[in-house]
């Protein structure tokens, strides 16, 4: 199997055209096959705000009203997705952007109301490899934006990292995949406060103890659980890193 990296990025990396270019610039660099993931949540809030619309967040996640899913779908399918999608191109990376409505590329169903009413949040079910595979094997990186579709019309909102999972995990069939998640830490911390504090391999059962202990909480828990479910479906290694350490041997390699 050849190699493939896929690159998860988000926050605010994604907002800033600075730290943006940066992260694209060596994105460009990684050898081999590629595609890249992306987020944009802080942007859609903004957005939000400016159209008078309220954002409402349950531990991290998203409720998607149907003025909401109006907004993410601009944001990310559009604004976000084709901004890389040009900055890409303008660096010589013949780059396509995507999202699961496009075809039939992810398909989701609308999440059940149980506790909370997330809206129009879709969770994955079935991601088609064979689109990507082809785009690949034509030296096109695709693009991929978190907003997926029911295959009844219907638009969904999709958390990225989950995206990221599913998309390495139906890849993983075709080629050895390494997961790379991109944000704003140097990596899975044992103490928020301290930047250096980083976790340098975690497998599950180190995962379990400091969920336990308090020591990993809050966003970085469901990026975890999609990483130890990418390994467990084929994905060769997944690392969590700061943007800026894209191309370094650094952050926190999870292994099974």
């Amino acid at each position: 199997m050849e190699k493939l990296t896929l690159v998860k990025v988000g926050g605010k990396i994604v907002e800033e055209p600075a730290t943006l270019e940066a992260l694209l610039h060596d994105f460009k660099q990684i050898a081999g096959y590629k595609v890249l993931v992306h987020g944009g949540g802080r942007l859609a809030t903004d957005l939000s705000e400016r159209l008078g619309i309220q954002t409402q967040m349950v531990d991290g996640r998203r409720i998607t009203d149907a003025e909401t899913i109006k907004v993410v779908t601009m944001v990310y399918a559009g604004l976000v997705n084709k901004t890389i999608v040009a900055r890409l191109q303008a660096m010589h990376v013949n780059a396509m952007g995507l999202c699961g409505a496009d075809f039939n590329l992810i398909r989701s169903r609308k999440r059940p109301v149980k506790d909370i009413d997330y809206g129009f949040v879709g969770d994955v079910e079935e991601v088609q490899p064979d689109v990507l595979a082809d785009l690949i094997d034509q030296n096109i990186v695709p693009v991929v934006a978190p907003i997926t579709h029911d295959g009844h019309g219907l638009l969904l909102n999709t958390n990225a990292d989950t995206i990221a999972g599913e998309v390495a995990k139906a890849l993983a069939t075709r080629f050895e995949v390494q997961l790379i998640f991109c944000f704003e830490k140097k990596g899975v911390l044992s103490d928020p406060d301290d930047e250096d504090s980083v976790i340098k391999t975690l497998n599950p059962a180190e995962y379990e103890q400091y969920k336990s202990e308090g020591i990993i909480q809050g966003g970085m828990i469901p990026k975890l659980d999609n990483a130890f479910n990418a390994l467990h479906c084929g994905v060769r290694e997944v690392v969590i890193t700061q943007a800026s350490e894209l191309l370094r041997s650094s952050g926190t390699r999870i292994s099974l």
